[in-house]
């Protein structure tokens, strides 16, 4: 199924979108504040390169034992992620700030985690938050088929039943597979969509940039502590993969619990490539907030524990999901949709896992509607 085909009912509950979107504009008018970055975010960005930067300055020390070199990779691996969830994920939606150079710079520092900004904007902004939840389309609910199955309109296989068990350890691997192979493969399946296209680029020119930036990420960040680090080759590889492992696992269990849970009810289209259900209200079908409360968490995760929000507003700055959760919610109720929402982290996670189960042991997972 073509993703150009798919369409949302414009007649569906399509009021709720309307009154939602006056109210949150109200609330930026009303105090006289931006939709984009504040001096908390700012300070924020600084924080998250920092603790990325720092330990890998370290690495050149000499003097230092084997364990302090492996702990500066392993702050690398918090700073790495920390980077992906709350800086270039603003600037890659335009949410950073009203200025697009502006975006588009700070968007780019995701060279400095090795993945390339054109194909994140176009899996993440087009595919997912467009078509959320939605069977061959969400690319992020369609990991590798011989290993995960995160869609009850996926074949189930028989490795699946063990996949609450060992989906963990391949989420482990997201950022090294982002460095190694995925950027060349999703370049060439969206040649083939014509979305390469659609981002103003040609495909030859978009493949040299992936290149060059994948070379220049390899000589920062993985030759240059081969060759300069006073460390061991071992603990400079091992630290290196700790790096990888860390990052892609916080990133996973970040993404994954907001989407592949009980609640979701993963839409699918008709024979005429028609969604019966508003835009914005599949959002709510199919998106989870969690740890609500939990400030400091939310701090770190760039607010993306307020995934509905984040879902039905990306060119907000997540500095301010907290801060218009309440009218969301507020809302949603009074349209007799859900919001869903989960009190604490664990609880996301413990949801997640159990779909996994669900979705490894049959067809239809019984929680699914």
């Amino acid at each position: 199924m073509k993703y150009t085909n798919v369409t949302f009912s414009k007649e569906h509950n399509s009021e709720f979108y309307k009154v939602l979107r006056q109210r949150v504009n109200d609330y930026f008018k009303s105090r006289n504040i931006s939709r984009h970055a504040n001096g908390a975010m700012v300070f924020k960005t600084i924080c998250m390169m920092l603790i990325y930067l720092i330990p890998f300055s370290v690495l050149f020390i000499l003097g230092l034992s084997n364990w302090i070199y492996l702990l500066c990779w392993a702050f690398m691996g918090v700073g790495m992620a920390g980077i992906g969830l709350s800086v270039m994920h603003d600037a890659n939606h335009g949410a950073y700030s009203r200025n697009e150079i502006i975006n588009n710079i700070i968007g780019k520092v995701i060279i400095l985690v090795g993945g390339n900004d054109v194909n994140w904007r176009i899996q993440h902004n087009v595919l997912h938050h467009t078509y959320t939840n939605v069977t061959e389309i969400d690319e992020d609910i369609d990991p590798p088929a011989i290993l995960l199955r995160f869609s009850p309109h996926k074949k189930r296989l028989k490795i699946h039943r063990f996949q609450h068990i060992y989906a963990w350890f391949f989420y482990s691997l997201m950022t090294i597979v982002w460095f190694t192979s995925k950027d060349y493969k999703q370049a060439a399946r969206y040649k083939k969509m014509g979305l390469v296209e659609s981002q103003g680029l040609s495909y030859a020119k978009h493949l040299t940039i992936i290149i060059t930036s994948k070379v220049f990420y390899a000589f920062i960040f993985l030759l240059l502590p081969f060759l300069l680090s006073p460390a061991h080759w071992y603990v400079t590889l091992f630290g290196y993969l700790m790096m990888q492992f860390i990052s892609g696992f916080i990133l996973a269990a970040i993404f994954q619990p907001a989407h592949v849970v009980p609640t979701s009810n993963y839409p699918m289209p008709d024979d005429s490539g028609n969604i019966d259900a508003d835009w914005a209200v599949n959002q709510l079908y199919n998106t989870t907030n969690f740890a609500p409360k939990a400030k400091l968490f939310s701090w770190y995760v760039g607010g993306l524990n307020y995934q509905v929000e984040h879902h039905l507003f990306p060119n907000i700055c997540h500095i301010h999901y907290s801060k218009i959760a309440n009218i969301v919610r507020e809302t949603a109720t009074e349209f007799n949709l859900p919001y869903y929402s989960y009190n604490t982290f664990y609880k996301a996670l413990k949801e997640h896992t159990k779909m996994l189960y669900a979705l490894g042991h049959q067809d239809l997972a019984p929680a699914i509607h």
